[in-house]
């Protein structure tokens, strides 16, 4: 247990916030502070007063409290904390599955390298803990026949404040119940059907969670929101990084070809029998993770159970040759190593500044910027947190962006199609951009625009002479409440 807490805090050590960190604390300092939602977009000028749902509200307070408490440092220790609980709760269940605590411990390390993708300050962490919860649960009734189900509403009300993913939570939970409708054993496959008192307690469960669903704000428009992410927000997934698919030649790649390599070869030479639920579980958390990597994370969560069973051949636990004290110190050395290596937040400070354009901050200070701002699409969250008296032209909110079409236009300037005719169109007078991007070159070599500052991250561009007649058509684009 301690080594497998030591490797979650080395794979999660000093990361670079993600660039939703930022207006999600700004977010909740909103609500923390007012007693309200936000509901309307105040950060942007390009779909500044739209109508806009905060779907991870919930999730959102404890990042900014952790900021509040020790900024890049308390939320790093929060995030930790976290991933510690997931990972922990991964090998609970792998262990009551398989009841092989070194095997166990094998198939959790493989899950933690699997899961990075979706490591650092990113709310969908608590959606990922509260898989954790509901399969811990719905094992234990399949396992004994009792577990506290009446927890299940509560936790989807929870859920549904907290991240998107409580639509997943859902699907897991009806392949749970559909495994039991029917008995029977296919080679190594085998189902045992639910009694109908089981059965009822499950239907009459899960009706409790969806309603507990419209528990919320936004009314029924929050329970529908994933399904427009799915359908209506094409852009968003075509677009953004975590929703492509598996490169097989990277190392997640590797590692989730390992873990197919691993059922097959359980399923050829294992000697132990899968059930149902496990199966269908496993099968659909590798399609989710093949299919959009950051989904990978819940495949690291589902698989693993299945998996613990075919590393059998591994010596069982025996408690009586136990070492108390060799494992007392193998803990405490642990724990040491963390506290020794945790990073402080000037070390911290200094990675944001790698990544983000705090360099700027200095002369924007001394230069306020009279005029709208086109800002680099993963800085504009960290602006909005930063540089609260410029409106961004975008930031990594992504779904207000695509509705009214400023998401469109950002992917055609950065794909230098008719990029200076959306600038004009925007009456953009600076520009704040990283040096190595094709649009930046574009820029330097256009007499229109000048550098106003130039940094090792950033450079500031400013415009020269007015701008030209005609333009202007994009002021605030009113768009229709959504989803």
């Amino acid at each position: 247990m301690a080594l497998l807490c030591l490797l979650v805090f080395l794979t999660e050590r000093g990361r670079v916030p993600d660039p939703d960190l930022w207006w999600h604390m700004r977010n909740a300092e909103h609500l923390l502070t007012t007693g309200s939602l936000p509901r309307i977009d105040t950060y942007s000028f390009t779909v500044h007063g739209n109508p806009w749902i905060n779907h991870e509200w919930l999730a959102e307070i404890p990042y900014y409290l952790a900021w509040k408490a020790g900024g890049p440092a308390g939320v790093q220790l929060l995030v930790v904390v976290l991933l510690q609980a997931i990972f922990l709760g991964v090998f609970y269940l792998c262990w009551k599955s398989s009841g092989n605590l070194k095997g166990s411990f094998v198939v959790t390390c493989l899950a933690v390298l699997l899961g990075i993708v979706s490591f650092g300050p990113r709310t969908i962490l608590y959606g990922y803990a509260y898989v954790v919860i509901l399969l811990i649960l719905l094992q234990r009734f399949r396992l004994t026949g009792r577990s506290p189900l009446w927890m299940l509403p509560f936790l989807f009300c929870l859920w549904i404040n907290t991240h998107g993913s409580w639509s997943l939570g859902l699907i897991l939970f009806a392949i749970y119940i559909g495994s039991g409708l029917v008995e029977g054993r296919w080679g190594m496959i085998e189902a045992r059907r639910w009694t109908p008192s089981q059965l009822r307690k499950l239907l009459v469960t899960m009706g409790a969670s969806i309603g507990a669903l419209f528990v919320n704000p936004y009314g029924y428009r929050l329970v529908l929101y994933p399904y427009d992410l799915a359908f209506h927000q094409k852009l968003n997934i075509s677009h953004v990084a975590e929703w492509v698919s598996v490169d097989f030649h990277d190392l997640r790649g590797k590692v989730v070809l390992v873990i197919l390599a691993g059922m097959l070869f359980s399923a050829l030479w294992g000697r132990h029998r899968w059930r149902l639920e496990e199966l269908v579980l496993a099968l659909f958390g590798l399609y989710c993770g093949m299919t959009y990597i950051r989904f990978l994370f819940l495949a690291a969560i589902v698989v693993p159970p299945l998996l613990a069973k075919s590393l059998d051949f591994l010596p069982p636990y025996r408690p009586e040759i136990d070492k108390p004290v060799l494992n007392a110190l193998i803990l405490g050395t642990a724990l040491a190593a963390m506290v020794v290596f945790f990073p402080s937040s000037k070390k911290l400070y200094e990675s944001i500044d790698e990544q983000y354009p705090a360099e700027v901050l200095p002369y924007l200070k001394s230069h306020p910027l009279p005029g709208r701002v086109l800002n680099f699409y993963l800085w504009g969250g960290w602006m909005e947190w930063n540089v609260r008296d410029v409106k961004t032209f975008i930031d990594s909110r992504v779904d207000i962006f695509e509705y009214a079409g400023v998401l469109k236009d950002y992917i055609d300037l950065l794909g230098l199609k008719d990029s200076l005719a959306i600038v004009d169109k925007y009456r953009i007078q600076y520009i704040l951009f990283p040096p190595d991007e094709p649009f930046t070159y574009v820029l330097q070599h256009d007499p229109n625009w000048k550098p106003v500052f130039t940094g090792k991250v950033c450079l500031l561009f400013e415009r020269v002479g007015p701008i030209p007649a005609g333009a202007g058509a994009a002021e605030t684009i009113p768009i229709p409440a959504s989803p």
